[in-house]
């Protein structure tokens, strides 16, 4: 449930793909079975597009992966968590404000 340009990430690489990246990423933290995950899903996917080489846009599923979402206090999803240097810098909880809201997120980090 990702486009071309999101990664799909676990639990086993999030270190390696997020915590060390050198760019920012944008994580989509959801389940097969959330709706509003559903619905954001294109809005990620066209974001991950048009950032694509100055953002990194990952997706990882809470059911397969349930180590870091506990780590993170993943309560609700969907969940996006912006990482830059390694560190939390923006959070969004839920599916409300679209598109205009994630995309501020990510404008604050560039």
């Amino acid at each position: 449930m990702a486009g071309a340009d999101v990664l799909n990430i676990g639990d086993g690489d999030f270190n390696k793909e997020v915590l060390q990246s050198d760019t920012p990423v944008l994580v989509d933290f959801w389940a097969t079975w959330c709706g509003p995950c559903r619905n954001i899903a294109p809005v990620i996917d066209a974001l991950a597009t048009e950032y694509k080489g100055r953002v990194k846009v990952a997706k990882i599923d809470i059911d397969a992966n349930q180590d870091t979402p506990q780590q993170y206090g993943i309560r609700s999803i969907p969940t996006l968590l912006v990482f830059k240097g390694g560190k939390v810098v923006e959070t969004i909880i839920g599916a409300g404000g679209g598109r205009t809201k994630i995309e501020d997120a990510i404008k604050k980090t560039l």
